[in-house]
C-alpha cells in the first residue's frame, strides 16, 4: 500500500493531502533508471579490468598463447637438434673429411660467429616477450650461417675428393705386365752390374723378363705423348703422361697398340715386349717419374699385387745383379 503523505495548511489551520505530480514521478524513475544504467556499466568496467571474469576473446587469446609457448618449446628442442647434428657433422668434416683430402679444418669461431654492424632485430625490441624472441632469432641464423659453411665446405670437399679420384686412378698403381706372363723380374731399380760393359751403373728402373709379343698395359690413366724410338738406348717405347706429376715408361717394345696423343686408362693395352735399343734379351725396361725425377717404380704395385707376391718381387729386386739394359 503506497505511503500517503500530508502537510498543515495554516490558512485553513488544517492538514491536507499531499497530491504527487506526475512529472515528478517520471523524473524520479529517470533518475533511478539513469542511476543504474550508471552503476552497471561501472560494475562491468571493473570486472573486464579484473581476473574474475575473462570475455570469449581474452579465454580464445589465453588459448593461443599457451598454444605459441607449446610451439616455442617445441621449436626449441628442434633447434638442439639440429645444433647436435650439425655439430657432429662439422667434427667429422674437420677431423675424417678435411684431413683425408689435406684441406684445413674451419674454425669454430668462424662457423658460430654473430652478425655484427648495425641492429638486426630492432624491429623485434618493444613487444613482452623480445628477449626470448631476439635470443631464438639470433640462434636461427647462427644456424643458418652454419649450415651454410658446411654447405659450402662439403661443396669443397666433393671438388677435392673428385680430384683425389682422379689423382688415385692417375697414379701408376700396377705391374705392367701380368704375373701369367712374367718369367721373372729381371732387376730392381738401383746400383747394377750393366750387360754390355759390366761396369757398376745406376738402373733406373725395373726389368720385367717374358717372351716377345707379351702384352704390356699402361700402369694409370693418361696421355700417350711418345710412342717412338728417338731416345737413345729404349728403342721402341711409350711414355704415358698421368697427370699429378706422374710419368711412365715402356721401352724396348717390339710393337705399339697406341699412337702419340691417345688417352688411356689403367689396364690398356698398349703394346708389346720386345728387345729393341740397347737390349740384352726380350723384355720390358719400365720407369715412373714424379716431378720429372725418376722414383722406384716397386712402391707403386698395390693395385695389382697381393702382400706376398710384393714381398717377393721387392726381395728379388734388392738384389744387386745384372739388368737386361
Amino acid at each position: 500500500m503506497s505511503k500517503v503523505k500530508y502537510y498543515y495548511d495554516p490558512d485553513t489551520l488544517s492538514y491536507r493531502k499531499i497530491e504527487a505530480r506526475k512529472s515528478r514521478k517520471y523524473r524520479n524513475i529517470g533518475l533511478f533508471l539513469l542511476g543504474s544504467f550508471l552503476f552497471g556499466l561501472l560494475g562491468l568496467t571493473v570486472l573486464l579490468n579484473t581476473n574474475f571474469i575473462n570475455t570469449p576473446k581474452e579465454l580464445s587469446l589465453q588459448r593461443e598463447l599457451r598454444n605459441y609457448d607449446l610451439q616455442f618449446e617445441l621449436l626449441d628442442k628442434k633447434m638442439e637438434q639440429v645444433e647436435q647434428v650439425l655439430t657432429n657433422i662439422e667434427d667429422r668434416d674437420n677431423n675424417i673429411y678435411r684431413i683425408y683430402f689435406e684441406a684445413n679444418p674451419i674454425p669454430d669461431e668462424q662457423r658460430r660467429a654473430g652478425f655484427g654492424g648495425i641492429n638486426r632485430y630492432k624491429s623485434l625490441e618493444g613487444f613482452n616477450n623480445s628477449e626470448m624472441i631476439i635470443a631464438s632469432t639470433k640462434r636461427m641464423d647462427i644456424i643458418q650461417k652454419q649450415m651454410v659453411i658446411q654447405s659450402k665446405s662439403l661443396d669443397e670437399i666433393t671438388k677435392l675428393a673428385e680430384e683425389k679420384e682422379k689423382l688415385l686412378a692417375a697414379i701408376p698403381a700396377i705391374q705392367p705386365i701380368n704375373n701369367e706372363d712374367l718369367r721373372r723380374m729381371a732387376s730392381g731399380y738401383g746400383w747394377r752390374s750393366d750387360p754390355f760393359t759390366k761396369a757398376r751403373k745406376m738402373h733406373w728402373g725395373m726389368d720385367f723378363s717374358s717372351p716377345k709379343g707379351t702384352p704390356i698395359y699402361a700402369t694409370g690413366d693418361g696421355k700417350v705423348t711418345r710412342a717412338d724410338s728417338n731416345s737413345s738406348g729404349y728403342g721402341n717405347h711409350i711414355r704415358i703422361d698421368h697427370g699429378f706429376g706422374y710419368v711412365s715408361l715402356y721401352a724396348h717394345m717390339s710393337k705399339y697398340n697406341v699412337t702419340a696423343g691417345k688417352t688411356v686408362k689403367r689396364g690398356d693395352l698398349i703394346g708389346f715386349v720386345g728387345s729393341t735399343g740397347r737390349s740384352e734379351a726380350p723384355h720390358l725396361h719400365y720407369e715412373v717419374f714424379k716431378d720429372d725425377q725418376r722414383i722406384n717404380p716397386i712402391n707403386f704395385y698395390y693395385g695389382s699385387l697381393t702382400a706376398e707376391e710384393f714381398a717377393n718381387m721387392l726381395k728379388t729386386a734388392s738384389q744387386e745383379n745384372q739388368s737386361l739394359d
